[in-house]
């Protein structure tokens, strides 16, 4: 089943589609990498976190099993279903509107690298808005490369994970094109990206939500800690 997309995104395979091409059949079989481990090491013990774009839940998991408090955001009520132990609110990232602050606010799957410069702005604030002026942000970010390297595919649980092509739609935005390939079911995802220097991708923070880089977490540099450095801006729909 497909759904309407976004405009340069879509994906196809059994089950529910997000309007960003996500499968959420898909994202009930990936298997947790790293995040929680990632996120335990850069806030403190039992902090309250904000998740945004938690999908079916895979990273909630893991961090409620380590004893964070954790609110869970999907604009997919189909993901949200998936999410179990945290509170979960069904929203769009970019007009949230919580009216609570947290000690981490965490923003994965690269979705700071959006296609939509005005949707990435979008994004960072939501971050800002949430996050006590003595928290941090959370961010993962492209790996160097990860548009020059294709294809590529790497095994995935019982199946393939397959980066077929980035192409460049405009001088700063790629179209990738993803499958997914298990014995009895195939999925594909096509987004768009907007690769980021680290000088832009910190100029970007500073200029639309106020935030700092305090540390890069991991020695690919794709997770990223943040912090405040102004008041957050109001939201805007």
């Amino acid at each position: 089943m497909t759904r309407r997309s976004r405009q340069g995104y879509g994906g196809t395979g059994p089950g529910p589609i997000t309007p960003d091409g996500c499968a959420v059949e898909l994202y009930t079989r990936l298997p947790l990498g790293d995040e929680a481990d990632i996120v335990q090491r850069a806030v403190p013990a039992g902090a309250r976190i904000l998740e945004l774009g938690c999908g079916v839940g895979r990273v909630t998991a893991g961090l409620l099993r380590r004893g964070f408090t954790v609110t869970a955001v999907d604009e997919s009520a189909e993901m949200l279903e998936y999410v179990s132990g945290a509170r979960t609110v069904c929203s769009p990232i970019e007009s949230l509107e919580l009216d609570e602050r947290f000690d981490a606010v965490m923003l994965g799957s690269f979705l700071v690298h959006a296609g939509d410069p005005q949707v990435r702005r979008g994004l960072l604030g939501a971050c800002r808005r949430h996050v006590s002026d003595g928290g941090c942000v959370l961010i993962q970010r492209e790996g160097d490369g990860w548009h020059d390297n294709v294809p590529r595919e790497a095994p995935l649980a019982d199946g393939l994970a397959r980066v077929v092509s980035s192409v460049p739609v405009t001088a700063q935005v790629r179209s990738v094109h993803v499958e997914y390939v298990f014995p009895e079911a195939r999925w594909t995802q096509t987004f768009l990206s907007r690769p980021l220097t680290d000088e832009a991708f910190e100029q970007a923070l500073e200029q639309e939500a106020g935030l700092a880089v305090d540390a890069y977490l991991t020695d690919d540099r794709t997770w990223v800690r943040a912090v405040p450095r102004r008041p957050p801006a109001a939201a805007t729909s």
